[in-house]
C-alpha cells in the first residue's frame, strides 16, 4: 500500500538539513544515514548518502534515475551466498526388492 498523495513524500528532516549544510558548505563528504524509508528529492542528486544495513554504511551515490526511490533500496541488508551445489544435496538410495 502506498503513501498518500496528499501527504507527500516521507524524508527525514534530519536528512533534509544534513543535506542543505552539505551543499551549502561545497565539500564532498558522505551523509550518514539510518533513516532508510526516506524518499531520495531531486535536491539530493549528486550527493552520497552512507546508508545504514544493519551492519555497515554502505555508500550510495544519487543520480537522476534514483529520484522517487527511497533510500533503502540501494543498500541491501542480506548477503545471498549462493545455492547449494547438487553433488551436496541428499540422494536416496534405491529400495531393493524383497523376494
Amino acid at each position: 500500500m502506498s503513501r498518500a498523495t496528499w501527504k507527500g513524500p516521507f524524508i527525514d528532516n534530519t536528512l533534509i538539513k544534513k543535506a542543505n549544510n552539505v551543499k551549502k558548505s561545497g565539500r564532498r563528504e558522505v551523509i550518514k544515514t539510518w533513516s532508510r524509508s526516506s524518499t531520495i528529492m531531486p535536491d539530493f542528486v549528486g550527493l552520497t548518502f552512507g546508508v545504514y544495513n544493519g551492519q555497515k554504511f554502505v555508500p550510495v551515490t544519487v543520480n537522476e534515475n534514483m529520484v522517487g526511490h527511497k533510500l533503502g533500496e540501494f543498500s541491501p541488508t542480506r548477503q545471498f551466498k549462493g545455492h547449494t551445489e547438487a553433488d551436496k544435496k541428499v540422494t536416496t538410495s534405491p529400495v531393493k526388492d524383497k523376494k
